[in-house]
């Protein structure tokens, strides 16, 4: 079955990412820039890159002598990496009183997630510019060489859209399976879902405690994840995952109780929310506001239901259930495609957001903006062929907004990119690229 190209190599040396042309740019203009993500999506490894002094916070004796004088850790010749820097919070602020008294480029790179509660920092606006850094998209991972760029979808043109894939639905599959974290790109079968095992333990034992959050009931807090799991590319409401959470009992938790969940999760990335897109100056009513579900990689949503290939391709939909229109397997397919939009369209300086509307009668799975509100409006179907009723709602969009419409696309399983002959593009996701 041919599904890939020839895969990147992650065991022997450092592979560049799309999130490094952004750095090129911005580390010698900018004093500080945080690396912000999950853990294990491989910001050490990108800081490393270009940083010429490193301190370590997660090495027990760097962390003792910095929190004991944050200003020791920002001495060396720069750019200095501040690794984890969460850890010793008042870092934080120390950086922003350097960056005041010399904001020339270059000085500084923080890598970590945000802290919690208690141990939750002032903003670095103005001082401490932030990128988002996600899980590996297909391009890098080297499954695929893209043909369309989602930075050019966005100038409007409309150029005609070529390329074939090689990467069938079973290759698909392989990559959702697969995660797209640098550390278990090397593994299969049974050594990765151990580590995916650990990567999630590890959340509910350390990190959330780390962050602050003190966790009485791990098993409550992995039924959480489990329900926000299987809540992958859907707009269901807190009362729907609070009831998968807790199995539909009839004593449900307080919100209070149960927010912080949410909260420390998000703050670590691992729940990684869509927000819903909500216009001004537009011609669309009725909006959705909920965010859509989605994790920081759908390889955790796959592992928190038990799911293997088999069930996957079954339509299986594992541990836990929540209405939802289609498979799960679509789902996550959804979430894989909008993970890798989020990468190219931050690259592109556009923001990304899912529109809702008229009840859930109008739906555009993926809504690209720019800052002068130009759009590109992107359907996911799990499909190798696309017909007139998958491109429905880009119409609908279309004749709603006129000019402001970028373009439309729908990003599918097939093997060929094109134009249909009403100007909508289709994409194989393998094709898609910054």
């Amino acid at each position: 079955m041919a599904q890939t190209s020839a895969r990147e190599d992650f065991t022997g040396g450092y592979v560049r990412r799309i999130i490094d042309d952004e750095l090129d740019v911005l580390v010698p203009e900018l004093p500080a820039v945080l690396l912000d993500g999950p853990k294990g999506v491989g910001k050490t490894e990108t800081a490393l890159q270009r940083c010429i002094t490193t301190r370590r916070l997660d090495d027990p004796g760097q962390l003792e002598i910095v929190q004991a004088d944050p200003m020791l850790a920002l001495e060396g010749e720069p750019p200095v990496l501040l690794d984890e820097w969460q850890r010793a919070p008042a870092v934080w602020d120390a950086v922003k009183r350097q960056v005041d008294a010399d904001s020339s480029g270059g000085r500084f790179l923080l890598t970590g997630s945000a802290p919690y509660g208690e141990q939750q920092t002032h903003s670095g606006a103005g001082r401490i510019a932030t990128l988002r850094m996600r899980p590996l998209t297909l391009p890098e991972r080297g499954v695929s060489t893209p043909t369309v760029s989602l930075k050019h979808l966005l100038t409007g043109e409309r150029a005609p859209l070529a390329g074939t894939s090689q990467v069938t639905l079973g290759g698909y599959v392989t990559e959702i399976l697969a995660s797209g974290f640098p550390g278990l790109r090397h593994l299969s079968d049974r050594g990765l879902r151990t580590q995916l095992d650990g990567y999630l333990a590890r959340i509910v034992d350390r990190d959330l405690v780390e962050a602050g959050y003190k966790v009485r009931r791990p098993a409550t807090v992995m039924a959480w994840l489990r329900a926000y799991g299987a809540a992958t590319a859907t707009t269901a409401s807190y009362e729907k995952i609070r009831d998968a959470a807790t199995s539909g009992g009839a004593d449900k938790p307080a919100k209070t109780t149960t927010l912080p969940y949410i909260e420390v999760l998000t703050a670590l990335r691992i729940l990684d929310p869509m927000p819903a897109w909500v216009p001004s100056l537009n011609r669309l009513a009725r909006l959705t506001q909920a965010p859509k579900h989605h994790l920081a990689d759908p390889a955790l949503a796959v592992r928190l239901l038990g799911l293997g290939r088999a069930a996957l391709l079954a339509g299986e939909s594992g541990l836990v259930e929540l209405p939802r229109d289609g498979s799960f397997l679509g789902a996550v397919f959804e979430s894989l495609a909008t993970m890798s939009v989020r990468v190219f369209a931050q690259a592109a300086e556009a923001d990304v957001y899912h529109l809702r509307a008229q009840a859930g009668r109008r739906e555009v799975d993926v809504i690209v903006e720019r800052d002068d509100g130009g759009i590109v409006a992107l359907e996911v179907k799990l499909s190798p062929a696309i017909d007139d009723g998958d491109v429905t709602h880009l119409r609908w969009l279309r004749d709603q907004l006129g000019d402001r419409l970028l373009d439309a696309a729908v990003v599918s399983t097939g093997a060929q990119a094109y134009r249909r002959s009403d100007g909508i593009g289709v994409v194989p996701l393998a094709l898609l690229g910054p």
